[in-house]
């Protein structure tokens, strides 16, 4: 009797221990299974992405123009004022003509002078031709109307010059963008006026060096303004300078456009959009980009064998829920779409189903 109870005890005993040990088991695999996270992957590949180049600049006039007289002079009258819309040939101020009378005297005595030296010519060649003079004389008489035609000339530009510097006129069609003095004031270093030519208008970009053979003159650009929302403008590049800024590593786009309403205004914020061509680089869904904290880097996981890898990326464009890589991730490849946050580099993961 008792060596069956003992028995007894040691088989419960036994099967106790072995329910023990089969359920830890168990629970060891569980924990094993929950330790990997769970991922969803996508597969992503390359296509050709159009490159577009964006830039900012501030709007600047076409042309400008300061207006001055030659010589200092007192101003009579000023017409316009800053912001006044002006055309080409329109005058804008009159300076006092008080030396215009003498400059117009020596036109006078010129014109006399020459006047007389004329008769006399003729008269000598006229007794030369007939043998009562000589040669001398008559090459005397036409050096002396050489010299008197000439004085008369130089009289003329003279009082030319006055008077178009006693009346000041517009050489172009514009806005005024610069009052310096009030009638009655003397002239002095400054301009009397400064004209903008506002249409049409231009933009002078910097661009990167490494685009320097794809910006060529005439290819259009799409310009939009903070004042104006989305409203896109078109304009052209008009001139690409011919040499690279060795310190920023770029050179300056001039792109003009035209502005016939005056809407734009010099001083406005641009922005300008320019279409470089195409490449083709991987395109990811933009839930696949992990932006590193505390720094501007960029990373995608990237799926094999049952492990991520944390790639370093370098983003191009937005596009749409994608975005374009420059590097960082191989055409084909699987990246993880959810599931990022429990992730690090080489860890094992489940796939979701």
């Amino acid at each position: 009797m008792h060596t069956f109870l003992k028995s007894t005890a040691v088989l419960s005993l036994a099967l106790l221990l072995g329910g023990c040990g089969s359920k830890e088991d168990k629970n060891d695999t569980a924990a094993e299974k929950e330790a990997k996270p769970l991922v969803k992957i996508e597969t992503v590949d390359s296509r050709d992405v159009v490159q577009e180049g964006r830039y900012t600049a501030t709007v600047d006039p076409f042309l400008i123009n300061n207006i001055s007289a030659a010589a200092p002079n007192r101003i009579k009258q000023i017409y316009v004022d800053e912001g006044m819309r002006v055309s080409k040939g329109q005058k804008l101020a009159v300076m006092d003509d008080v030396n215009t009378s003498t400059y117009q005297l020596q036109v006078d005595n010129a014109k006399a002078n020459l006047r007389n030296i004329e008769l006399n010519y003729k008269r000598a060649l006229e007794l030369y031709n007939i043998g009562g003079g000589t040669k001398q004389n008559v090459d005397q008489m036409e050096t002396q109307l050489i010299n008197a035609r000439n004085t008369l000339a130089s009289a003329e530009r003279t009082l030319r010059n006055v008077m178009e510097n006693t009346v000041l006129t517009s050489p172009i069609s514009g806005v005024v963008t610069a009052r310096n003095y009030d009638p009655g004031d003397m002239t002095g270093q400054l301009p009397v006026l400064t004209v903008a030519q506002v249409n049409p208008l231009k933009i002078v970009i910097n661009v990167s060096e490494s685009e320097f053979s794809k910006i060529t003159k005439g290819m259009p650009a799409e310009i939009t303004f903070d004042t104006y929302g989305d409203e896109v403008f078109s304009g052209a590049v008009s001139l690409v300078a011919p040499t690279i800024d060795t310190n920023s590593r770029s050179f300056a786009v001039e792109v003009t456009m035209q502005n016939s309403d005056g809407r734009v205004l010099p001083g406005m914020f641009g922005r300008v959009k320019l279409n470089l061509g195409t490449a083709n680089h991987v395109v990811v869904p933009d839930r696949a980009v992990v932006k590193q904290q505390g720094s501007g880097n960029h990373y995608v996981y990237v799926y094999s064998d049952g492990k991520v890898s944390f790639n370093k990326v370098e983003l191009g464009q937005r596009l749409g829920d994608t975005y374009e890589l420059i590097s960082g991730v191989e055409p084909g490849s699987k990246v993880v779409v959810t599931g990022q946050s429990k992730l690090s580099n080489g860890m094992e993961v489940e796939l979701a189903k």
